[in-house]
């Protein structure tokens, strides 16, 4: 009976591991199929007039500078504006706040804000930002709506990381009389950097991934601007002018091309963010 017992228990054992394996193996596959396609269809259209130039309706050229600059400002914008506030409340629900009830409703919001479609915060981002506020169709009022929308990202997942650091690293500095924001700031970010850097590189995805929102709030023009005067006037993303070409116009290799260069962005991005937080880890650590 017991060797029976212990039969079954092995044999499941091993079908869950098999399973594991079969999903790790379906994951890969699938990620290096779509990446690999996209770069198959794509980067044999990327060419450098079309990267480094505007385009030219009068010459019936197709130039995506302008799209490429716009997109770096919409990111810079947000992670500018976005940081700040979600790690400080993040570090205010974690380290400062008492009453728990407040902390569980501010929870709760912030996974409400997460599951709405990002539809909705174009509405929104275009009623406030671009109507109430008089920002227009703008990369700015595209950035604010992004912020909204990364916000519970960026707060979540720092909460988290500041939860992982050990409670006797807090006690220790106590004791050596430090006060709560100097703990906080020389024991505690330092010892979950990683954690944050997580949270940015999600956010980065979800800025270069996102079209519907901005859809509604930074409009589609393709005019080449410097980052102050880009942020207030209107302008077409990366994901903006690939559903622009491929929808609106049937240009399905600029399409494939524009999805080749965000495929390109978000490696580059994802890689020099982790290498940042390494750097800052590395510093903290001497």
């Amino acid at each position: 009976m017991i060797q029976q017992l212990s039969n079954r228990r092995k044999a499941w054992g091993n079908m869950m591991k098999a399973f594991c394996y079969i999903s790790i193996a379906a994951v890969t596959a699938l990620t290096l199929f779509m990446i690999l396609y996209i770069f198959y269809k794509g980067i044999p259209e990327i060419t450098w007039s079309l990267v480094s130039t505007s385009p030219s309706y009068l010459r019936h050229t197709i130039g995506i500078l302008p799209d490429i600059m716009n997109t770096i400002y919409v990111v810079i914008a947000t992670l500018v504006m976005v940081l700040p506030i979600g790690v400080g409340a993040a570090i205010y629900l974690t380290e400062y706040a008492k009453n728990r009830k407040v902390v569980e409703l501010i929870e709760f919001a912030a996974e409400t804000l997460s599951g709405i479609p990002s539809i909705i915060y174009g509405l929104v981002g275009m009623l406030v930002f671009c109507q109430f506020m008089g920002l227009q169709t703008s990369l700015l009022a595209g950035s604010m709506t992004l912020v909204i929308m990364n916000l519970p990202t960026i707060l979540r997942t720092t909460q988290e990381a500041l939860k992982t650091v050990p409670q006797s690293y807090r006690e220790g500095a106590f004791a050596l009389g430090a006060g709560k924001w100097r703990v906080i700031r020389t024991v505690v970010l330092p010892s979950c950097i990683n954690g944050i850097v997580t949270g940015c590189i999600l956010a980065i995805g979800r800025i270069l991934g996102e079209s519907a929102a901005l859809l509604f709030t930074t409009g589609f023009a393709h005019n080449l601007n410097g980052f102050i005067e880009g942020l207030r006037s209107s302008g077409a993303t990366l994901t903006v002018a690939l559903y622009v070409y491929a929808k609106e116009q049937g240009e399905f290799e600029v399409a494939y091309a524009i999805a080749a260069i965000l495929m390109v962005l978000t490696i580059l991005i994802n890689i020099a963010t982790t290498l940042m937080g390494r750097l800052m880890e590395r510093r903290n650590g001497q």
